[in-house]
């Protein structure tokens, strides 16, 4: 469960989905997949167990709907299950779709940032394994940019405050990664589930908003502030 496997060692997978994916969100109303209205951005982010990781992003004003899934593997249509194996190399995301005119992504990059720890390899708490490791796949070459940046900025903190190195992967979300939806009963599961199993905290270190012109313009616009998390 700590080792990725190359494409050769991976599973076969299917040529498509054999699970249907509800039309919308359960919270939010809105449909789970697109086509999405016309304005709206697609961030993707791994931060260990989706459950969780989900609801924080569904709770912030500006994200017109989210949905879960397996992403940065080699398996086509993975199932959870062969997801858990280790087998398909696909990490647990969570896919936002926000409007930039209400949340801009350096706010969702804020939020992934200071909802985990980014330096714990393939893990994350007392969760275990590949797909419980820190990622951000990018749609554009400015989403690229911002979470570079941003990631530069939260280690410079990290390592103040003790931490080890970011392990987080930042890779373009292009036709190498495609984002596969998770079956119908992890869809926004602490919904349906409102004391589910939930292990999305964080290291307790802020990341402050960025400066004009983004974090990688001012690093010292970045700092180190003890949170109580929920």
């Amino acid at each position: 469960k700590t080792h990725l496997p190359t494409p050769e060692e991976a599973l076969k997978g299917r040529p498509e989905r054999d699970f249907t994916v509800p039309d919308r969100h359960t919270v939010l109303g809105n449909p789970l997949l697109g086509p999405y209205p016309a304005g709206l951005e697609i961030a993707d982010f791994g931060l260990g167990c989706f459950w969780g990781a989900e609801r924080k992003f569904w709770q912030t004003d500006g994200v017109w709907t989210t949905l879960v899934g397996y992403q940065g593997g080699h398996t086509p249509h993975p199932t959870y299950e062969e997801v858990c194996s280790g087998h398909t190399g696909h990490t647990e995301a969570v896919r936002v779709v926000y409007d930039p005119a209400v949340v801009p992504y350096t706010a969702l990059l804020k939020l992934f940032w200071e909802s985990h720890d980014p330096t714990q390899g393939f893990r994350q708490g007392n969760d275990v394994g590949t797909q419980y490791r820190s990622a951000i796949y990018t749609h554009s070459p400015a989403q690229q940019q911002a979470a570079e940046s941003s990631r530069d900025a939260y280690r410079a903190v990290l390592h103040t405050s003790g931490y080890g190195d970011i392990t987080t992967e930042i890779l373009p979300a292009d036709a190498t990664r495609p984002f596969y939806p998770a079956e119908d009963y992890h869809q926004q599961y602490l919904d349906k589930n409102p004391a589910g199993y939930c292990t999305i905290g964080g290291t307790g270190v802020k990341l402050g908003d960025p400066p004009e012109g983004g974090w990688g313009s001012c690093p010292t616009g970045i700092a180190p502030t003890p949170t109580t998390e929920d």
